[in-house]
């Protein structure tokens, strides 16, 4: 089966590489950000850190919303991690360069994160843009806006594109902009929610089955 898109849009961390490494660094680094810049114990920055992702989608929003933080030193900040770490995959470059049409990245990074990301793992040349929460104005995955935002940029119709990602929540209204959908993650969600239209292990078992390749 070889999909019928001709756009397509790639969250980042935990989908075009395994973070887990990196992201403890990050996190690492935000807590330390937060604790030195609201003048609060460590336990207390972790706290507020959690609480804003999980109700605005991004930690930065909540920061900018109730303590006036600034955006672009907070992203570059946390985001000045050791990509070192990273281990290019020789057999995804390859696959994500023969699909047809064009290519983008949709990621609630910032402060030039997915930049080096994409250097570090041999990508860099593959993608047209990259669209982080900067581009995006602070207006996170998986608000709707920011997927409205995206298709405005780069004029084209979610009816054209598919959205893969690792975060189930992000792909429920990008569907219901008519975005085709592929999660990548171990877990198959059971029951596989209707806004779910593709799911696979790891992102090349996907781009196989995007490309017609998944008997081979």
């Amino acid at each position: 089966m070889r999909l019928d898109r001709d756009v397509w849009v790639f969250d980042l961390d935990n989908t075009l590489y395994p973070a887990r490494d990196l992201y403890d660094e990050i996190g690492e680094r935000m807590t330390a950000y937060i604790s030195r810049t609201l003048a609060v114990p460590a336990a207390e920055a972790l706290e507020v850190r959690e609480r804003y992702f999980h109700e605005y989608g991004a930690t930065i929003v909540g920061l900018v919303r109730h303590h006036r933080v600034d955006a672009h030193d907070f992203l570059r900040d946390v985001h000045t991690a050791d990509h070192s770490v990273l281990t290019p995959d020789p057999e995804l470059g390859p696959l994500i360069a023969r699909l047809p049409g064009r290519r983008l990245i949709h990621t609630n990074g910032g402060g030039g994160h997915a930049e080096r990301v994409l250097e570090r793992l041999g990508l860099a040349g593959l993608f047209e843009a990259v669209f982080d929460i900067e581009a995006a104005e602070l207006t996170p995955k998986p608000q709707r806006q920011s997927y409205e935002r995206l298709a405005a940029r780069f004029g084209f119709s979610p009816r054209r594109a598919v959205l893969i990602e690792d975060t189930l929540r992000n792909l429920e209204p990008a569907h219901e902009m008519g975005f085709m959908t592929a999660l990548i993650g171990a877990v198959h969600p059971a029951p596989r929610p209707p806004y779910v239209d593709h799911w696979a292990h790891e992102l090349k078992d996907f781009l196989r089955l995007a490309l017609g390749d998944e008997t081979r």
